[in-house]
């Protein structure tokens, strides 16, 4: 353990896995914000400490289960010409479930969801939760995979996933905050799901889509809508000093 401390690869390894665990994290990071956008303040706080907890337990326990989580990838059957691992079927299950709730949370956010007194719906805060942990599964599975192929020490691995998630933690409150201040931000990270979901299908039968083109059209999407909030700011401004 010592050796690594003054093992340049190891902290070389470190920085890049950690930075790397952050942006695989952004698609976990969105998901609870806009699920937990329908909670109450205090209920969305605790359910977004309670959901990056368990992501953070999910990718440990992982990590220490090395030789189980890379059994993963081997074929258990095959459809059509291709073997399904379980980590396909765990991928193609996440994905169709970020498909049907980023659908839902749409047709919800354009119809609006009210009870027989015309009083807006809540989330319950247990299923929320529930909803938070089968995602994070899909998550960890995806993230820790990358993880070893990206590092030679489980340590090494632990702590960069360690360091990601408290960094996540800390930006979860700010992002949130946003989400639920603008609107159509929320749009925006539900489409930012549908396209997510669509990977992880692709990736579950054998479709490999780079995540580099997903991150680009997530940020550029991102960039056009800060310059429509900036605008609107502006507009509105402009109306008040009329």
């Amino acid at each position: 353990m010592l050796d690594l401390v003054f093992n340049a690869n190891a902290w070389a390894s470190l920085l890049t896995l950690t930075v790397m665990e952050i942006v695989l994290g952004i698609d976990n990071l969105v998901f609870i914000s806009v699920l937990t956008s329908r909670l109450p303040t205090d209920a969305a706080r605790k359910a977004r400490a309670l959901g990056l907890s368990m992501a953070l337990i999910f990718r440990v326990l992982l990590l220490i289960t090395l030789s189980w989580l890379i059994g993963l990838t081997a074929p258990v059957f095959s459809l059509f010409g291709h073997g399904f691992s379980w980590r396909d079927l765990i991928l193609l299950a996440g994905g169709l479930f970020l498909l049907y709730k980023a659908t839902h949370e749409i047709h919800a956010g354009i119809e609006g969801e009210e009870d027989e007194s015309g009083n807006v719906v809540h989330a319950a805060f247990g299923a929320t939760v529930a909803q938070i942990i089968a995602i994070d599964i899909v998550f960890s599975i995806d993230s820790i995979i990358t993880a070893i192929g990206m590092a030679e020490h489980v340590p090494v691995m632990i702590l960069a996933v360690v360091i990601a998630m408290i960094i996540m933690f800390i930006a979860s409150e700010p992002i949130s905050k946003f989400i639920h201040d603008h609107p159509t931000t929320k749009m925006l990270a539900l489409s930012f799901l549908l396209l997510i979901g669509v990977s992880l299908v692709a990736d579950g039968v054998g479709f490999h889509v780079p995540r580099a083109y997903i991150y680009f059209a997530m940020a550029f999407s991102a960039g056009v809508e800060m310059i429509n909030i900036l605008a609107g700011r502006k507009r509105r401004k402009a109306n008040a000093g009329a």
